[in-house]
């Protein structure tokens, strides 16, 4: 598996691992996802059920007008997003005598919110769902007793995920730490072997060498000059002489053999020695 492959699966696991707890609430046959508000009391056990009625303001910014009609059974009421506080609207909603609020989104989003806000007096759950649950709910809701109902969150099993995850988290992370350092390993070795071939210095020192004595002749002769450093031979520099039968200055050929290669700059001949 590739680095980035490990990657996004440990961003993955990390995103489930501290996502908000999520519930469903169910109306007939129909169900939708839901997030537990932060605040307030939790559904717990097997659920609630009881009737669905709109808010009136169906922001509930305003004390709500609908009642929950003081039956027998228990009342939810849907409430839009926007224009107040989450806080604000479940306060309205128990006001209004209602035993639970849901919050419905009024922007079409891809996640849920966690609704936040001060539990101090508020008594009674909070649920929030995107816009097609909302307008979905809105447009079903019959205020039946029992018709909707909010199912228990996760929390009681978020303990065990958080585990299951921070453990997953630890293999993950070794397993790519492995792997990194392992490839880390053979690039080293692999640069190191593909490093430029180099003669040892005690194995040029063997190569044949001489003086330089000047010819008589006259002109320039391009065998005169040290291709290397491109200056004329004087006499009396030491002159070394490779099997392919060229000649350097051997401070121009000794380091250009020992640091960068193993062949004459000239014809590129290879410089074959018994080492």
């Amino acid at each position: 598996m590739s680095p980035r492959r490990f990657l996004l699966l440990l961003l993955l696991l990390a995103a489930a691992a501290f996502r908000p707890s999520a519930a469903l609430i169910r109306l007939g046959a129909t169900s939708f996802l839901d997030a537990p508000a932060r605040f307030g009391p939790q559904v717990t056990g097997d659920g609630i059920c009881g009737s669905l009625r709109s808010a009136d303001p169906a922001n509930a910014c305003a004390p709500i007008k609908s009642s929950s009609g003081k039956g027998p059974g228990m009342a939810f009421v849907l409430i839009a997003r926007g224009n107040c506080s989450f806080e604000d609207k479940v306060l309205a909603a128990q006001e209004a005598g209602f035993d639970a609020a849901v919050v419905y989104d009024d922007e079409e989003k891809s996640s849920l919110y966690s609704m936040i806000g001060d539990s101090e007096d508020i008594h009674i759950p909070a649920v929030f769902v995107s816009k097609i649950a909302g307008e979905t709910l809105k447009k079903f809701a019959k205020g039946e007793d029992g018709e909707c109902c909010i199912n228990s969150s996760m929390d009681e099993t978020a303990g065990t995920v958080l585990v299951m995850s921070f453990v997953s988290l630890v293999v993950i992370i070794s397993v790519l730490a492995s792997f990194l350092f392992a490839r880390n390993c053979r690039l080293l070795c692999h640069g190191v072997d593909n490093r430029p071939p180099y003669i040892k210095k005690h194995v040029v020192e063997k190569l044949p060498r001489s003086v330089y004595k000047a010819q008589c002749s006259s002109g320039n002769n391009f065998d005169e000059a040290c291709a290397i450093c491109l200056e004329d031979y004087d006499n009396g520099d030491m002159l070394r002489l490779l099997p392919c039968k060229h000649e350097f200055h051997m401070a121009c050929i000794d380091p250009w053999l020992t640091k960068w290669g193993t062949f004459c700059p000239v014809c590129k001949l290879e410089v074959i020695t018994s080492e």
